[in-house]
């Protein structure tokens, strides 16, 4: 997700390595920190790949600045990645968030309806937190009061992402 996320910042713009840093921070959160030595190496791969370019410009009132900026190749990389994310990045609450957050570089609506109706056929599974007999234990189901408050927020917010992605669909879905 670390490169998605590289990918997805530069294709909006070209940023100094400690702004694309922040950008990160921001849309993982505390849930997946970004550091220094994962962030870095990962620049690194992707400029060894083509898929970024580097080039130092004078700093404000420091040392100059490494600017990185995605090429041409690296844009396709990222339209690739979002054309097609793999079964984790569906799955996984805060990878689908990444996978969201840059969805509008794909420039085919119907591509970007595809990755939404992955994600929708996923949470129409019934799932939890916890099984009894391999069966989905419902908040009703359950005497644990902190159990029920976390499935009674999960399914909540399931019921919100769920309306959600059936009215993005619909939108993506409509003729231009």
């Amino acid at each position: 997700m670390l490169e998605l996320s590289i990918l997805g910042f530069l294709a909006e713009e070209p940023l100094h390595g400690y702004e694309l840093k922040d950008r990160i921070t921001a849309l993982t959160g505390h849930v997946r920190p970004v550091s220094d030595g994962a962030l870095y190496p990962a620049i690194t791969r992707l400029t060894a790949k083509g898929l970024l370019d580097q080039h130092t410009e004078p700093g404000a009132s420091a040392a100059p600045r490494r600017i990185l900026a995605l090429t041409a190749e690296g844009r396709e990389e990222l339209l690739a990645r979002l054309r097609d994310p793999k079964q984790t990045e569906i799955t996984d609450h805060v990878r689908f968030n990444t996978v969201l957050a840059f969805l509008r570089h794909l420039p085919d609506r119907h591509e970007q309806a595809a990755v939404l109706r992955r994600r929708l056929d996923f949470l129409q599974t019934p799932s939890s937190f916890f099984y009894d007999s391999g069966k989905p234990v419902r908040a009703e189901e359950s005497d644990d009061l902190f159990r029920q408050g976390m499935l009674r927020v999960a399914r909540a917010t399931g019921e919100a992402e769920r309306a959600w992605l059936r009215e993005a669909i619909e939108l993506l879905d409509r003729p231009e």
